[in-house]
């Protein structure tokens, strides 16, 4: 006898990745040698745990809804701060601003301020469309290039087979995530070929090696990028097709940066990308049905108090979010 194939739950997802990047940073400051300050995690978390309830706090007030983090005791509240952990401790990681904590924290902040600020309407609800983490990172890199900077060098530490250790368990532990959770594969391999087809060429028409443009595919900081950035479910796509588009649209937006000698450019090709999409689903939003009739006065009481209980927002399966 066939019975139905259950749905995993996305939050599990999220608890897998947050626990992944939480082993990963505490052992990158004991064993692999990265170069931020601890400080600097500790300033990640707080910043994003605060802004996450404040946040979700002044949304909530704002329209007539229970916040996120109340009504299920203490693990409902630990589930919704997942999210902002994940963002947090992965950007402590991905910037190194030295000792200028106070940049770090503007970061989370903005990190997580964009997904209620940057939202758009579907299928009845708002949603944010830009990677939390990517759009934090594109900000204030831009604002503060003469401050801060991307640490590549993760496992400066770690020598010998090592060297293939870590990166062979990320990639397998990534792409796990990716095919149980997040359904994020066609991204990633579309992703990828575009890269690898547009960097060929790029080498013919500036006449450098293919293997030049192509390098940085071997660093383990675009194997973060690839598998836990580019694929999160909550803002890309959902049909494989789309997700296809969104990984080469990612690789063609690179390409043009490359091209313009623009600094940092994976993560302003996500900011772009993310950005067009957005204004594509607001257009879509801009033709949506109107709603329909108002109810009948017993359905509306029925409606009204039913709005104190908020519907569970599916959560994030990933994010260097």
């Amino acid at each position: 006898m066939n019975y139905p194939r259950q749905k995993r739950d996305p939050r599990t997802g999220l608890r897998t990745s947050a626990t992944l990047a939480t082993v990963f940073t505490i052992l990158g400051h004991t064993v692999l040698g990265f170069e931020q300050p601890v400080a600097q995690v500790f300033v990640a978390l707080g910043t994003g745990y605060a802004c996450a309830l404040f946040f979700e706090w002044v949304d909530a007030r704002a329209n007539g809804d229970v916040p996120g983090f109340m009504g299920g005791g203490i693990r409902k509240a630990l589930d919704f701060l997942l999210s902002a952990h994940m963002t947090a401790i992965t950007l402590s990681f991905l910037l190194y601003f030295r000792q200028r904590l106070w940049i770090m924290a503007l970061t989370v902040a903005l990190a997580i301020g964009s997904k209620y600020v940057l939202r758009v309407r579907q299928q009845g609800r708002l949603r944010h469309f830009m990677n939390p983490s990517n759009f934090g990172m594109a900000m204030v890199l831009l604002t503060y290039q003469w401050s801060g900077m991307i640490p590549w060098t993760f496992t400066i530490e770690i020598h010998g087979v090592f060297d293939w250790l870590l990166p062979l368990a990320i990639l397998i532990l990534g792409l796990r995530l990716n095919l149980l959770f997040t359904g994020g594969i066609p991204t990633i391999a579309a992703w990828l070929a575009t890269f690898i087809a547009l960097g060929a060429a790029r080498a013919w028409y500036q006449g450098s090696p293919v293997a030049a443009e192509l390098a940085v595919l071997t660093g383990l900081p675009v194997v973060l990028f690839s598998l836990y950035m580019i694929t999160d479910p909550q803002t890309s796509p959902a049909r494989p097709r789309n997700k296809m588009v969104f990984g080469a649209g990612i690789a063609a937006a690179y390409s043009v940066l490359m091209l313009l000698h623009v600094q940092y450019t994976m993560f302003y090709s996500v900011t772009v990308i993310c950005a067009l999409r957005g204004l594509y689903l607001f257009a879509l939003s801009l033709y949506a049905p109107v709603a329909g009739p108002a109810p009948e006065p017993q359905q509306q009481a029925i409606a009204t108090a039913g709005s104190f209980v908020r519907a569970p927002e599916p959560q994030e399966a990933v994010t260097v979010d």
